[in-house]
């Protein structure tokens, strides 16, 4: 059986594993050789500019397993009859400690200190603060479980929204009400059909002056436009891992808006990362062998 796999460490960790020949294809330009018998793919974090094309020349694939949590960029071309898998469990631990670190930066006012610190400028203020604020959680998955469980101690009050109301949880019907409450609004919804620019102007006016947006999910989710508009009043903040576009290019606007940080989509690319998709891997490939269930199946619209 062959296998696809982004990463040597990947490779390692499935390198004991029976009739078994796993390559290393990182998403470059110029894949392996032998598209036509790979079986099992593990796409690279950042999906190839092949993605489409490779999934044509793939007719024995039966297993495509990504190391991310979205998996939006492959759905469109799966082949009937593949199974497809996330990486869900894998970069919680690094989004959610992402999504504490940006909005405490933002709130504390650290970039506006960091620059003072270059020109030499000792910019004594009054800054913000986390403590009895409201963080809403608009995605409240296994990412939002992380997150919530990161900011105890932090003397917050936790608001959860998901796609459907649950106990502890509201739906998103009910966001209008509830986006004039919060200090800290985070996006951590996947990327689908009813996400796509749901963060748009009315969305941005509803939330009170001062808040802060964190975006941890994807840079579709936010009309980028609606967001430059509201930077530049100064009316809102940001925190922003992911873009739209992505990546973004020079002289964007966002490179200029006061009151945003930006990083480029790093929050789930730390070692815990890796650690955990070769832990996840293996796993799925004992599974896949063996006959079993997989895990992280994704069917529907997540």
């Amino acid at each position: 059986m062959k296998i696809w796999a982004p990463s040597q460490a990947i490779v390692d960790a499935l390198a004991d594993l029976p009739d078994v020949e796993c390559v290393v294809y990182d998403g470059g330009p110029r894949p392996p050789e032998g598209a036509q018998e790979v079986e099992v793919w593990i796409p690279p974090l950042m999906p190839p500019a092949l993605t489409a094309e490779l999934l044509g020349r793939m007719p024995k694939l039966r297993l495509l397993q990504t190391v991310t949590a979205g998996v939006e960029r492959y759905r469109p071309h799966l082949p009937e009859g593949v199974i497809l898998c996330n990486a869900r469990g894998v970069h919680e631990a690094g989004t959610a400690e992402w999504a504490v670190g940006a909005m405490i930066a933002v709130l504390r006012d650290f970039p506006e200190f960091a620059a003072a610190k270059e020109r030499g400028e000792w910019a004594y203020h009054h800054t913000g603060v986390l403590a009895d604020g409201t963080v809403l959680i608009v995605g409240y998955g296994s990412i939002g479980q992380a997150l919530e469980r990161r900011l105890q101690g932090f003397e917050v009050d936790i608001v959860r929204v998901a796609r459907t109301a649950r106990e502890g949880v509201h739906g998103e019907d009910e966001l209008p009400g509830l986006l004039p409450r919060a200090d800290v609004v985070v996006l951590l919804v996947p990327a689908t059909g009813g996400t796509a620019g749901m963060v748009d102007a009315a969305f941005l006016a509803r939330m009170k002056d001062g808040a802060v947006l964190v975006n941890a999910s994807r840079g579709g989710v936010v009309h980028t436009g609606a967001l430059v508009a509201e930077l530049r009043t100064g009316r809102l903040r940001a925190a922003l891992d992911v873009t739209d576009p992505e990546p973004l290019p020079p002289g964007h606007p966002l490179w200029t808006a006061p009151g945003v940080l930006l990083t480029p989509h790093v929050a789930g690319s730390t070692p815990a990362s890796l650690r955990r998709s070769c832990k996840l891997v293996r796993s799925q490939m004992l599974r896949y062998l063996s006959g079993e269930p997989l895990n992280n199946v994704i069917t529907g619209s997540y």
